[in-house]
């Protein structure tokens, strides 16, 4: 399935008319199944990481340690993979590549872990549930001045529509109306924010560039380094805190099912559908994340969905299908991989 090229000098700011758009397939799909699947985290992370399940008096992993065990055990099953691939490997890595993963790789585990623990710390969930969702304009203008992404004529309408429906979704705004939205909190949210969106767009490089099991390989071996960092700044590398006297089987299954069921798979469809998707519109099907840990909240933990929500998730799936039909054209696009 080809992915419409154009050259630099077709490459203006003017929205691309409907014929010039890119087939796309399944690709910004797979984009929404692997963010779907990480917005199921919750469902495995709390039980790890609050009493009440397998310890009495505190959780069992620290939350940046169980984030550093989810790194190792997807690197120990991605090495194999990377193993039996090797014949398609590069014999280098050009330094716009490694670049991509780099950042990629250091905004999303790094930067943008950190700063979403801190606003969630400091502030209000409410207000940095919603300010989550300007995480796909940051992708769209990204896209826009990195790849030269021109989007489709009804693109902005549909974008809009997204981003409403994901207000909704997240958080009821009559709630946030009282609330304090100045704050080092606020400022955190934007942090995170900015580095999420930016790792879709670099991750989006990353895949024009490398094959897709370096790429997923070497996106885990930077943010399990940015991990392993934090985690030792904060004094927690110890036997202790890495596997605690009160881990059993059920623990242990579970985190094997974090590393897994959240993250190598939803990694490696991730990746797959970036190979696919412009950056500016990929950042719209990640909102299936919040779609998802809504889901999980009401399936998982009894936490009844409201009309309200409902409606946006219907609303929310019809404008990323429209703005599929209005997906931007790149500069220079390659095939997908």
């Amino acid at each position: 399935m080809s992915t419409t090229s154009r050259t630099a000098t077709d490459a203006g700011t003017s929205p691309a008319n409907d014929d010039d758009r890119p087939r796309l397939g399944a690709g910004p799909w797979l984009v929404a199944l692997g963010t779907a699947l990480w917005g199921t985290e919750s469902a495995f992370r709390i039980p790890l990481t609050e009493s009440g399940r397998f310890t009495r008096d505190r959780g069992l992993y620290a939350s940046d340690v169980l984030v550093l065990l989810e790194h190792v055990l997807i690197l120990l099953t991605f090495l194999p993979w990377l193993v039996l691939r090797r014949a398609e490997l590069p014999r280098r890595i050009g330094w716009r590549a490694a670049a991509y993963v780099v950042v990629s790789g250091v905004a999303g585990s790094a930067v943008g872990t950190i700063f979403f623990t801190e606003a969630l710390r400091t502030g209000n969930p409410t207000v940095v549930n919603l300010l989550l969702n300007l995480q796909p304009i940051v992708s769209t203008l990204g896209g826009w001045l990195i790849f030269r992404e021109r989007p489709g004529r009804r693109f902005a309408r549909w974008a809009a529509l997204a981003v409403g429906a994901g207000l909704l979704l997240s958080a009821n705004p009559a709630d946030a109306a009282g609330l304090s939205w100045f704050g080092l909190s606020t400022l955190y949210t934007l942090i995170c924010a900015l580095a999420w969106g930016t790792a879709t767009v670099m991750g989006r490089g990353a895949m024009r560039e490398l094959p897709l099991p370096l790429a997923s390989t070497l996106r885990i071996v930077v943010g399990l380094a940015c991990m392993l960092l934090i985690v030792a700044a904060r004094g927690r590398l110890h036997l202790d805190q890495l596997a605690p006297d009160s881990a059993n089987a059920s623990s242990y299954a579970m985190l094997v099912a974090l590393a897994t069921v959240s993250g190598g798979i939803p990694l490696i469809l991730y990746f797959r559908g970036l190979s696919r998707t412009p950056a500016s519109l990929a950042g719209y099907f990640e909102m299936a994340q919040t779609l998802a840990a809504v889901a999980v909240t009401w399936g998982w933990f009894g936490h009844a969905m409201s009309a309200r929500q409902i409606a946006a998730a219907v609303v929310l799936m019809f404008a990323v299908t429209m703005l599929q039909r209005a997906a931007p054209v790149e500069a220079d696009a390659p095939a997908p991989a």
